[in-house]
């Protein structure tokens, strides 16, 4: 048996194993992926196909690790969706291959049930609101509860009082009746969940921005404003940068500081704007923003690129926590309900 990937919070065991069968090529990774199961197949697929263009640097480092006869190899790699589908289709059947595609383009996780908890409480809440009570009651058991308090809250008030009250009423649910509902959710509802998710191409093009370097950034979308102006509105306004991070409170920027890392955090810092470093320092205690503060003032000049790379690894963990719901980002125009 091959030697395990060892995993690292900014490698993961995933991305290692995605890039090893992306570095190997279709002809050896058939192989492999025909002595794997179908959920490993689609957890694997999901991050080859999430991988973009990767350094020289992490490729050679993942099969340096991996094994020393590799050393060096695929530093021009790239992961996409159409490198994966070859890949698959390389050892499997063409239908199959599009079930799995649109099973990875449609919400994240390993089974039905998993992957509705990863669907909007709108778009499930309209979808089931059509089924019959004891199907919904059947299809809400199976959430998380805060998920599925959320889509109870977007029911009609008379079709959610019968479902709670078919909920409280119902035993034990037969294996064939679990079964069925799975079918019919697999079926029509994922497929179209998936056509409907395709992304945005403004939103696609936001992520690229959102990793250029600042003078990348500022030479591309000089052009695209010389030449689709409306365009580069869209994606200026659906860009994240650094600043953005002033949209979260008190409490999500204390959970960032607690995910990133010292030297990269007063990297970053050295090109924020004084009301980004206030921020960030008034979260922190008053020993650790002195040391914060001496070691920006030790780095002395740095080049504009590191910066860059610094505070995009920072907004990279903004964004990953807000995914997680783990901080919120708030646009200013959101008008929430507060008790005074």
């Amino acid at each position: 048996m091959p030697p395990k990937l060892k995993a690292t919070s900014a490698n993961s065991g995933a991305r290692k194993a995605a890039i090893l069968v992306l570095a190997i090529g279709e002809d050896r990774a058939g192989d492999i992926f025909s002595a794997m199961d179908d959920y490993e197949i689609r957890d694997l697929s999901r991050e080859m196909a999430s991988l973009g263009k990767l350094s020289s640097e992490e490729v050679e480092n993942t099969l340096n690790e991996f094994t020393d006869m590799l050393a060096g190899g695929g530093g021009g790699l790239a992961g996409g969706w159409s490198t994966t589908e070859r890949f698959l289709k390389s050892f499997m059947k063409e239908d199959r291959v599009k079930e799995l595609m649109e099973e990875m383009r449609g919400p994240a996780g390993r089974n039905v049930w998993e992957k509705l908890d990863n669907v909007s409480e709108d778009i499930l809440a309209g979808y089931i609101q059509n089924e019959y009570p004891q199907t919904i009651a059947v299809v809400i058991s199976k959430l998380k509860p805060a998920h599925a308090a959320r889509v109870f809250n977007m029911l009609p008030e008379k079709i959610a009082n019968e479902v709670m009250g078919r909920m409280l009423l119902m035993d034990n649910v037969s294996r064939e009746v679990i079964e069925s509902v799975e079918d019919s959710l697999r079926g029509e509802f994922m497929r179209n969940l998936a056509d409907s998710t395709k992304r945005d191409s403004h939103e696609m093009m936001a992520d690229i921005f959102n990793n250029f370097d600042r003078s990348a950034e500022e030479k591309f979308m000089k052009s695209l404003e010389d030449s689709n102006p409306d365009d580069a509105e869209k994606i200026r306004a659906l860009m994240f940068t650094f600043e953005d991070i002033l949209k979260t409170n008190d409490a999500g920027m204390q959970t960032i500081l607690r995910e990133v890392d010292k030297d990269t955090l007063s990297l970053a810092l050295k090109g924020a704007s004084d009301q980004m470093k206030s921020f960030v320092l008034q979260n922190m205690s008053e020993r650790a923003a002195k040391i914060l503060n001496e070691d920006m003032q030790a780095m002395g000049p740095v080049r504009v690129k590191d910066v860059d790379e610094a505070q995009l690894k920072v907004v990279q963990v903004a964004k990953n926590l807000a995914d997680q719901e783990r901080i919120v980002l708030a646009d200013g125009e959101d008008e929430e309900e507060f008790i005074q």
